[in-house]
């Protein structure tokens, strides 16, 4: 494994990789400028041997707006030409395919919250913040007045593919939930339901 050293460069001799396919807006800038004003910079912009940004385009452009005039970079001098862009495509999608432990994560920002500590440093919106702590299980769920078993009879019932059944309040449907046409048929052209 090639060891990597990190190097301090001026940030106009840096170049964008000009089909780099990862898009950042002005917002996610503000909070990457935010993020290194509040944590530092505390990860390098990937560069090859020319000086072509690999990853970090957004930490440049978060440099830029703070008027930073030398990011620390780290140059991947032992990638092929396919390997660099496979690299810059693979750095920025595996990250997207995590998922969260939201017990875990409601716990962090408790003790965030705690300490008054600014929850927008964290990449989370508000809405996704309230999100979390708005437990499904803590809500007061409202039961219908339906009763299966008056509804029920010795007669055999039979359902045939998109068939849609009422009961009470709800509608269940024989169908496939993965089929666009059968899931905007169950719903009745209803988009969402609070």
């Amino acid at each position: 494994m090639q060891k990597l050293e990190i190097v301090y460069k001026n940030i106009d001799e840096l170049l964008p990789y000009i089909n780099n396919a990862r898009t950042h807006d002005e917002m996610q800038i503000n909070q990457i400028a935010s993020s290194i004003k509040e944590f530092g910079f505390n990860s390098p912009i990937a560069i090859d041997n020319d000086n072509m940004i690999l990853c970090g385009h957004g930490r440049l452009l978060g440099a830029k707006k703070l008027g930073l005039k030398e990011v620390p970079t780290v140059c991947l001098s032992h990638l092929t030409p396919q390997e660099k862009k496979a690299y810059i495509l693979a750095d920025n999608k595996i990250a997207l395919n995590s998922g969260w432990d939201f017990d875990l994560l409601k716990l962090e920002f408790e003790d965030l919250k705690s300490v008054d500590f600014d929850l927008s440093l964290t990449g989370f919106s508000d809405n996704e913040i309230n999100d979390l702590f708005n437990d499904i299980d803590q809500k007061e769920v409202k039961d219908d007045d339906f009763d299966v078993a008056s509804q029920t009879s010795d007669v055999n019932i039979k359902s045939a593919l998109g068939d849609i059944w009422v009961c009470g309040k709800h509608r269940v449907m024989c169908g496939d939930s993965t089929s666009f046409d059968d899931v905007e048929k169950l719903m009745g052209g209803i988009k969402q339901i609070y």
